[in-house]
């Protein structure tokens, strides 16, 4: 094998190493802030730790990325809080390590104040 080829197999197996050592995102595009995020795998309500608690200041802006820790790829619902008093869930999103998800309001249906 040629030294090009064998850098670009290197070049290649590298940037996918990189990509597994990005974190796991959650981008907000809803209209309010969020002070409350819990996961849990798809159809169990086994509601996990509060994501936002892995930002500054305990809350995810609109248009803001929060950091997701202890949690796989794989179908979550998320369950969330914003400021305006609402508790939603969003069921089956889909979650891979290193990639960002988003939700978005028109996402919101399944909500309570």
């Amino acid at each position: 094998m040629k030294k090009g080829a064998i850098s670009f197999i290197l070049a290649i197996i590298a940037s996918g190493a990189h990509a597994q050592n990005k974190p796991t995102r959650f981008w907000n595009l809803t209209v309010n802030t969020i002070t409350a995020l819990q996961m849990s795998p798809a159809g169990k309500q086994e509601w996990g730790i509060n994501q936002c608690k892995n930002d500054r200041d305990g809350t995810v802006d609109h248009d803001e990325r929060l950091r997701i820790t202890d949690v796989s790829a794989g179908r979550y619902d998320v369950r969330l809080v914003d400021k305006a008093g609402r508790t939603c869930i969003v069921r089956d999103i889909d979650v891979k390590e290193g990639a960002i998800f988003i939700i978005e309001e028109k996402q919101l249906t399944d909500c309570r104040k």
